[in-house]
């Protein structure tokens, strides 16, 4: 069993936790996943390390409520467990080589782009962090995103923050102004990350993306992740999750994205027996 040691709200559908997971507290690094189950008979969900305390032994996700596993998880409490936890998983980010990046996070791929910014910082790279949302109740790691870059912009849809745009348009306005880029990384969702990959393709710049796509056992054996990368199938349990943002078919990744849409509604629907009247219900 793994012990959440902390819960924390970061808005009205995206939870913090930090679990008690001291083996892959010692082994995780940014880029990584861990696969999760609540209890017995219930869905192995993999979700990307969003931070990791080796001296304390703890491993930080952070997640957003879209279905009845994350929901069920959102109901957790510090001082509950969770019946698996397994990880780390996939390929670390490797960044030894870059000097000036460009770390973009849309939505809650902020989440996964902190610890990627984390890093490059920690390895005296010149970090520009971008991150979009839909508005600004919605913002997460602002201040944590601000600790490790020189530069941080955060743009929301509707500006209601005060900077009214999208991320594609922070990320051309900083390349047009002289800023010189060894490397872009793009995390959220997928049309975002394909915008990016489109823009970058224009200047030649490096582009890293994350790709999620639905996991069941996170080894390789069942398939369900595949992707096709420069015209290759590829797992991205096994062979990413990051990958080039210009070689990957992001219009295949959707239409895979969506194919589950009908079954997860139906997991969530609250059905109410009507058999014996509404004096029953």
């Amino acid at each position: 069993m793994f012990k959440i040691v902390k819960k924390q709200v970061l808005n009205s559908s995206v939870v913090l936790m930090s679990i008690d997971a001291p083996l892959i507290a010692k082994k995780a690094e940014p880029g990584q996943f861990i696969i999760l189950r609540i209890s017995e008979g219930g869905e192995r969900i993999p979700l990307t390390i969003a931070d990791y305390d080796r001296e304390n032994g703890t491993v930080t996700i952070i997640y957003q409520i879209v279905g009845k596993t994350t929901r069920e998880l959102a109901e957790m409490n510090e001082g509950d467990s969770l019946l698996d936890f397994v990880g780390p998983l996939g390929i670390a980010s490797h960044f030894d080589s870059y000097k000036k990046v460009a770390v973009i996070g849309g939505g809650l791929g902020s989440a996964i782009a902190y610890p990627q910014a984390k890093k490059l910082h920690s390895l005296g790279a010149e970090v520009h962090a971008i991150t979009g949302f839909r508005n600004k109740d919605l913002i997460i790691l602002e201040e944590e995103m601000e600790k490790v870059s020189s530069k941080l912009i955060v743009a929301t849809d509707d500006g209601s923050n005060g900077n009214k745009g999208f991320v594609t348009n922070v990320l051309k306005q900083l390349i047009d102004e002289g800023n010189k880029y060894d490397l872009v990384i793009a995390i959220g969702p997928l049309v975002m990350m394909k915008a990016v990959s489109n823009l970058t393709r224009e200047y030649g710049i490096k582009t890293l993306v994350s790709m999620n796509p639905v996991m069941i056992d996170g080894t390789g054996m069942c398939g369900g992740c595949r992707l096709t990368v420069g015209g290759k199938t590829k797992f991205a349990c096994v062979d990413g999750p990051d990958f080039d943002g210009h070689e990957v078919d992001f219009d295949e990744a959707m239409r895979r994205q969506n194919m589950y849409k009908k079954q997860e509604k139906e997991s969530t629907d609250i059905h109410v027996c009507r058999l014996g009247g509404a004096n029953n219900a």
